[in-house]
This record gives C-alpha cells, sequence and structure tokens, in this order.
C-alpha cells in the first residue's frame, strides 16, 4: 500500500494568489490524498479538491469580480466588521457547488471558546468555507447550527495540527502568510492565541515539505485588497518559487518510511 499524502494550504488573504501560482507547477508531480485548507486557503483547497484545474484556479485569483470581495462599510455593532460580506457569500456558495473528489478538510475557530474546529467534505456548505474566511473585524462571524465561527487562520495560519486528524505519512504546505504584516497585529494575535485551548500535536512520524514566498508578498493593506497586476506577480512568484523547490520537495514525498 502506497504512503498517504496531503496538501495543507495557509491563511493569507489575497497573498493565496501565491499559492495558485506554486500550486499550478506542483499538481502534475503530486496528487495529495487529503486536503486542508484555512481562510482563503481553504478556498483554494476546496477549489483543487473538487477538481478544478491549476489554470481554473489560476483564472479565478485573475477575475476583477474578487475586488467585491472588499468593499468597505461602517461596522456597527464593531464586530460585525469593516467589509460588506455579500461578495465573500456569493464567492463561498459558488465555490460550494462543485463537490470534492477528494478528501478536504476545512478549520475554523468555534467562539467563545476559540476551539479549532474541522469541517469535512460532505458536510460542507457555502457557509463554512465563509466561516473559514471570517476574519474577525473585517467580517461577521458565521453561525452553523448553534455555533459562531470565524477565520481559522485566528490560531495560526497554517493549520498543520490538523494533521493529526487524518491517516497520513507525508504532507506538503504551502505557506502563504509566514508572518503577519504589521506588528500591532501579530501582537494581537499571540494575545488571542495564548488564550485558546491547546491544539493537538502534529504526529512526530510525518514527514513535512513547506514551501513559503522566497520573499514578503506585502503589507496589510496588499492582503486585503484585490489589485490584477499585484496578484499576477504574486502568483508568478508562486511559480517561480515552486520551480526553485520542486525538485527538494520532490525527495520529501518520494522518499519511504
Amino acid at each position: 500500500m502506497g504512503q498517504r499524502t496531503a496538501l495543507v494550504l495557509s491563511a493569507g488573504g489575497m497573498f493565496c494568489a501565491w499559492q495558485a501560482g506554486a500550486w499550478s507547477v506542483l499538481a502534475d508531480k503530486f496528487r495529495p490524498d487529503v486536503v486542508i485548507g484555512v481562510s482563503a486557503g481553504a478556498l483554494n483547497g476546496w477549489a483543487i479538491a473538487a477538481g478544478f484545474s491549476p489554470e481554473e484556479i489560476v483564472r479565478w485569483w485573475l477575475d476583477p469580480a474578487l475586488a467585491q470581495i472588499t468593499p468597505l462599510r461602517f461596522p456597527w455593532p464593531p464586530w460585525s466588521g469593516c467589509f460588506r460580506p455579500d461578495g465573500l457569500v456569493a464567492l463561498a456558495e459558488r465555490l460550494a457547488v462543485a463537490r470534492p473528489t477528494i478528501e478536504v478538510l476545512i478549520a475554523a475557530t468555534e467562539l467563545p471558546r476559540l476551539r479549532p474546529r474541522l469541517f469535512r467534505g460532505p458536510e460542507v456548505t457555502g457557509r463554512h468555507l465563509l466561516a473559514s474566511c471570517a476574519v474577525p473585524f473585517c467580517f461577521p462571524p458565521v453561525r452553523i447550527g448553534e455555533r459562531l465561527y470565524v477565520d481559522g487562520g485566528l490560531l495560526g495560519a497554517l493549520p498543520l495540527w490538523a494533521l493529526s486528524a487524518v491517516p497520513v505519512e507525508v504532507a506538503v504546505a504551502l505557506q502563504a502568510l509566514p508572518t503577519l504584516p504589521c506588528g500591532p497585529l501579530r501582537a494581537a494575535v499571540r494575545g488571542i492565541q495564548a488564550l485558546a485551548p491547546a491544539r493537538p500535536r502534529v504526529p512526530g512520524s510525518l514527514r513535512l515539505a513547506m514551501l513559503a514566498p522566497s520573499e514578503p508578498l506585502g503589507n496589510l493593506r496588499d492582503s486585503l485588497l484585490w489589485r490584477r497586476e499585484t496578484v499576477r506577480g504574486w502568483i508568478e512568484r508562486g511559480r517561480r518559487d515552486a520551480c526553485g523547490a520542486v525538485e527538494k520537495l520532490c525527495l520529501t514525498w518520494r522518499q519511504g518510511p
């Protein structure tokens, strides 16, 4: 029996266009059995698990309709978010129509207990994708059943902890957000994470290959606002970064136990 593999996709807002570029290089060489995604990485992950081609995912990131995801509004109450959610709701619902052909897990954060939560493919709807992307104070929390959920990246941009929930031996992680692009935001997130319960540990036997941007992708504003030429540059950066690392990554996922 061959080894089981996972693809893990981080949060990162518009920076996750970089993942689309990286995946366009890796897709012919790496076929994951499981895809795990969080926030904007959950949208990429869902599309990959549903069989979208790398070219389709790249075209989606270059679509000017993405500019409608973050229209500003005056938030009242404050936790309702400074962006109108209509564009993100429509995007999540549109993506959720496509159903996964491989196992997929979507990470979110449950409020008020700050508990990490994984939603699995068969149960996932547009609301689950929306919840994974609901950055606090940017978008309103999402109610699913009796619980409220926000962005799964709140507890960590890269949800490696989720690998404890699936039997895999090898994982490839595309980390579009190695560092939050704002000092005060980093401090706030560290404070929130300190209050959260401990997350599951990554299995010690797991072989992990990590790929991140070769240089910072931009500032906080860049991560929130869609601009076609900027997004195109991130996609190309992702391609270059993956091309430069693909030989090393192949050694990780082809290596025997």
